[in-house]
């Protein structure tokens, strides 16, 4: 099993206001610390933002870039989103990062509430899709799009369209996919060719369905502690591994426990979980 750690685990996130954001040097650490050997990038401005630096920031620690989470417009047909995800490709291809993820951004801040598409914005999320998906390919990254709460793919509707209305792989985010309404156990064993990438997060389902039912935002639940270590939510994740493993799955497992910090957390804090995740997936 390829695995890897992500800056979310410890709460380093793109969404202003988010939490306490953890130093780079902590974070990273803490990763290296636990036996962990590579990571995704994290954030803009989590990492030095020039490619060079960003790929020998990780090397003084120890850690192989996996790559990274990039959400970008893809449904706006006065936005083209092929400039910035070339230049974000730069660092991917300077450090050795070989995942591309991207997500359908609703163009709103954070992920509690996102527009509704018409036939024609989805047709111009398609085309964006396919024309990063040749993008990356040619500069020798796996693309894969993250159906992620918020964005403009979450629900198992929305995921359906894209499989059938594009080409690009799939990210299989066990946990987003639970969120937005979706069985990530089904769509491994449906449409295992089609995931490039796994998200491996477990979820408490009783916190999920209240936002499923608006009664909390995606960002109160995760506050609230909506995320779980693996092994101790109600994702199936030993049956994911099985089909995976089973249709010739090698790509990397990343673990994301996504995390809201009021403050520096004394002691392990957010590496009490990452432990606890790491020990259940090496279990498998």
């Amino acid at each position: 099993m390829k695995l890897a750690g992500a800056p979310i685990s410890w709460g380093v996130c793109e969404v202003p206001g988010w939490g306490y954001q953890m130093s780079p040097d902590r974070v990273l650490r803490e990763m290296a610390a636990v036996g962990i050997t590579a990571t995704e990038f994290g954030p803009d401005g989590f990492l030095p933002a020039s490619p060079a630096d960003k790929a020998a920031t990780l090397q003084r620690y120890g850690l192989a870039a996996v790559g990274g989470f990039q959400p970008v417009v893809l449904h706006d047909p006065g936005h083209d989103p092929l400039p910035e995800v070339d230049q974000a490709l730069d660092s991917f291809v300077a450090a050795g990062g070989g995942v591309l993820v991207l997500a359908a951004n609703s163009g709103l801040a954070g992920y509690d509430t996102r527009p509704v598409l018409d036939d024609a914005g989805w047709q111009t999320l398609f085309a964006n899709l396919d024309r990063l998906a040749a993008l990356a390919r040619r500069r020798g990254v796996t693309p894969c799009l993250h159906p992620h709460v918020g964005t403009m793919v979450e629900t198992l509707d929305d995921v359906t369209r894209v499989l059938h209305g594009s080409a690009i792989p799939l990210c299989l985010d066990t946990g987003h996919l639970l969120i937005g309404g979706a069985d990530p156990v089904a769509l491994a064993e449906a449409y295992a060719g089609r995931i490039a990438h796994v998200h491996a997060k477990d979820v408490d389902l009783a916190l999920a369905r209240r936002v499923q039912a608006g009664e909390l935002t995606y960002q109160q639940a995760v506050a609230r502690g909506m995320y779980v270590p693996l092994g101790r939510g109600d994702v199936d994740f030993a049956r994911i591994v099985s089909r995976l493993t089973a249709a010739g799955y090698d790509g990397w497992y990343v673990m994301e426990q996504d995390a809201i910090l009021p403050a520096e957390p004394p002691g392990e804090g957010p590496l009490a979980d990452v432990r606890a995740s790491i020990a259940y997936l090496t279990s498998l």
